[in-house]
C-alpha cells in the first residue's frame, strides 16, 4: 500500500491511498485458530476397544510365557493382565469422557489431556514391579522379571492407545532379549571366565552364614 500527499492550500495537505495488486485489504481480520470441539473427536466403538484389548493381552501374554517357562514369579497371567489393564486406562483417558465433555455446553470450556490417566500406569507399575523383586541370601532376584513388567505396561498403553507398530515391535525385542540373548549372554561370560567357579552351599535352618564367609 501506498500513500502520496500533496499540498493545495496553505496549512493543507491532501493525501490519497492505494492498494498494490496482489495485496490483501487492511480490513481483513486475522484468522484464529480454531478449537477441537468434544464432538469432533470419534468414539471408539465395542469392536475397536475388543481389538485393542485383545492385542494388548495376547501380547502381553507373549512376555509372560518366556517367564512362565523360566519359573519366574510374575507369568503369563501377570503379564496378561498388566497389559490388559495399561491398556484400559489409555482407552479411558482418551475416550471415556467424551459424554461429559459433549455434554458441557457452549458457553463452557473443559480441557481435557488423554494422557493424563494414562501416565498415571507409569507410576503405578512401579510398586507392582517392586513386589516381583526378591533378595535371596545375598543376591537380588526378579530384577528382569520387573523390568518386563515395566515393558508389559507399556506395550499395552501402545496398543490401547492404536499404536500397533510399537507394541509389536517392543514385543519381539523382549522376546529377544529375555530369551536369546540370555542364552547368547551365558555363553560369553562362561567363555570370558573360564578359570571361576560357582559354589553352592546348603545351610542347615539357624545357621548363619556369616560362619561360611569366614571359613572361606
Amino acid at each position: 500500500r501506498r500513500r502520496r500527499c500533496r499540498s493545495t492550500a496553505r496549512g493543507s495537505m491532501t493525501c490519497s491511498t492505494w492498494r498494490l495488486p496482489g495485496s490483501t485489504s487492511c480490513g481483513a481480520s486475522k484468522r484464529r485458530p480454531s478449537l477441537l470441539l468434544a464432538t469432533d473427536v470419534a468414539q471408539l466403538g465395542w469392536g475397536g476397544a475388543l481389538a485393542r484389548l485383545v492385542i494388548a493381552g495376547a501380547l502381553g501374554a507373549v512376555l509372560g510365557f518366556e517367564r512362565e517357562l523360566h519359573e519366574r514369579e510374575a507369568g503369563l497371567r501377570t503379564h496378561l493382565m498388566v497389559a490388559l489393564g495399561a491398556a484400559l486406562f489409555t482407552i479411558i483417558s482418551a475416550y471415556g469422557f467424551h459424554d461429559i465433555l459433549s455434554s458441557s455446553g457452549p458457553n463452557v470450556l473443559v480441557r481435557l489431556d488423554p494422557s493424563r490417566i494414562a501416565a498415571q500406569v507409569v507410576t503405578g507399575i512401579g510398586f507392582l514391579g517392586a513386589g516381583a523383586i526378591i533378595r535371596q541370601g545375598i543376591g537380588v532376584r526378579g530384577l528382569t522379571t520387573a523390568a518386563s513388567l515395566w515393558l508389559a505396561a507399556a506395550i499395552g498403553m501402545a496398543s490401547g492407545a492404536g499404536y500397533w507398530a510399537g507394541a509389536v515391535l517392543a514385543t519381539a525385542i523382549g522376546v529377544v532379549v529375555l530369551w536369546p540373548l540370555r542364552s547368547a549372554t551365558r555363553r560369553l561370560v562362561a567363555r570370558m571366565r573360564r578359570g571361576e567357579g560357582i559354589v553352592a552351599v546348603e545351610l542347615e535352618e539357624g545357621r548363619r552364614i556369616s560362619t561360611v564367609l569366614d571359613a572361606v
